[in-house]
């Protein structure tokens, strides 16, 4: 059965130019030509590489010269790569350096006569500004009805009391761990862990209301959270240690996978069986996908032009083609289905119950074959044409190669323990399998199909997030 989804499109409502903060490309061409890499963020804060920080202000009247370029800076003659404290385009955009004051908050540079540029502008209205930042008196007018924390307001961090935090000597055997953290998930806490992999103890804690559903990460400096009995998408900012925005649902959000290539996320909501699409560019809704049946075990295609799903009343599974006008396409019935997994042109579809791996051609939907596969298949992960599943019982991984659908391989993992999940670390060939039972994660390294290490935890890790150190901003 082949239909059309109704993808309907979500208007998000702005008034103004100040709550859209967008930044006019000629003004982040410019930024870049001085600091590549320049992050700037969806809410309006521009991050350099060296982590100095800027804020835009917004004109009250935007301005169209042929050509942008620098008007004025405080102080006075400086270029773009001296950082002043204060810069004016000649389209009448500013950007204000965020500078450290004697008393250890933030603030920006007192002037005595503020160009009017500033006087009349407006910070982004849904900015996540540094805790405690000061805003001279004649200069109150930009604040407008922008929420700034005191010093004193909490954060989400959470500090555990002083303890022996064994240190685990685990880098000296994965370097690509060197200057990574990992944000877990357990089921022994509400609170995301943040984990040094050097270490046995999380270093700290990420607060959360309810016990998360699901946990990505997006850039290296993004969590997106869903959590039970809540209807939103928590975003993250790692290096404010906050919130820095919540898209609200209509119902309990679910499951999500993140399309870094694209820079979308895909958002389930089971209850009225829909996948909201999120720009990440932005953190705004794009689209509303209504689907068969309520939706779990998501998978989206490596090349991102396919997400699959289980129907979870009527165990069918279903494919959208997200390149093809939303098409929805039934692949067929198949009780308890653990994971749901796609490599040249094939599906693969493992039973929980009945340990078998069903392989099935996309384009005809027949059954290419069926075969007997580890205990408990919980997770499986395709990486260079290879399929990794993942056994719960064995704590093992069995490797498929999807050119010929043979089992070459079989990672033990030697936990003892009851494995969940497997993820791949970006940009490397390595990958983390965790373990709800054994007080441990693993290693393992994909191309040379062998076990590296474990390290040991000291709660058992549900879901991972691994990203590089990130810089705190109120530090």
């Amino acid at each position: 059965m082949r239909k059309i989804l109704i993808a309907l499109a979500l208007v998000l409502m702005m008034s103004g130019n100040a709550y859209a903060a967008k930044l006019p490309n000629d003004v982040k061409a410019l930024v870049n030509q001085s600091f590549p890499e320049t992050n700037f963020r969806f809410d309006g804060v521009i991050i350099l590489p060296d982590n100095t920080i800027y804020l835009p202000v917004i004109p009250a009247r935007i301005l169209n010269p042929e050509t942008v370029e620098i008007a004025q800076t405080i102080p006075a003659g400086k270029k773009l790569s001296d950082k002043p404290d204060v810069i004016i385009f000649n389209n009448d955009y500013a950007l204000l350096k965020v500078t450290d004051l004697s008393d250890g908050r933030k603030g920006i540079l007192k002037m005595q006569t503020p160009p009017q540029q500033l006087k009349s502008g407006l910070l982004p209205q849904d900015m996540l500004v540094p805790r405690g930042l000061v805003i001279p008196e004649n200069l109150k007018g930009i604040i407008g009805n922008l929420e700034i924390a005191t010093i004193h307001d909490p954060t989400l961090k959470v500090v555990p009391s002083n303890g022996k935090n064994t240190v685990v000597n685990s880098l000296s055997l994965i370097p690509q761990l060197a200057n990574k953290t990992i944000y877990a998930t357990t089921n022994f806490t509400k609170n995301i862990q943040v984990v040094n992999p050097s270490k046995q103890t999380p270093e700290y804690a990420l607060a959360q209301e309810t016990i998360p559903i699901s946990i990505k990460g997006y850039d290296g400096k993004f969590l997106l959270i869903t959590s039970y009995n809540k209807k939103s998408v928590d975003i993250v900012s790692l290096a404010d240690e906050q919130i820095i925005k919540q898209i609200d649902l209509n119902t309990q959000p679910d499951e999500i996978i993140i399309d870094n290539k694209n820079k979308i996320a895909y958002i389930t909501t089971p209850s009225d069986a829909s996948i909201y699409v999120l720009s990440l560019e932005t953190m705004t809704l794009k689209k509303q996908l209504k689907l068969n049946g309520m939706c779990e075990k998501l998978t989206l295609s490596e090349d991102g032009t396919k997400i699959f799903y289980v129907d979870k009343k009527t165990n069918e599974i279903w494919a959208v083609e997200l390149d093809n006008q939303y098409l929805l396409k039934e692949i067929g019935r198949f009780p308890n289905t653990s994971r749901i997994a796609y490599a040249n042109g094939k599906i693969y579809i493992t039973s929980r119950t009945k340990n078998r791996l069903a392989i099935i051609d996309y384009a005809t939907v027949g059954l290419v074959g069926e075969t007997d596969i580890t205990e408990k298949p919980v997770d499986m992960l395709v990486y260079k044409d290879m399929l990794y599943i993942l056994g719960a019982v064995n704590n093992e991984i069995c490797v498929i190669d999807t050119k010929t659908d043979k089992l070459t391989d079989i990672i033990k993992l030697g936990t003892e323990g009851f494995s969940t999940k497997i993820f791949r670390i970006d940009d490397t060939d390595l990958a983390i399998v965790t373990d709800t039972q054994a007080k441990k994660y693993t290693m393992v390294d994909l191309s040379a199909k062998k076990v590296i290490k474990s390290n040991s935890v000291e709660i058992p890790i549900n879901s991972i997030v691994v990203v590089d150190k990130v810089k705190k901003i109120n530090k």
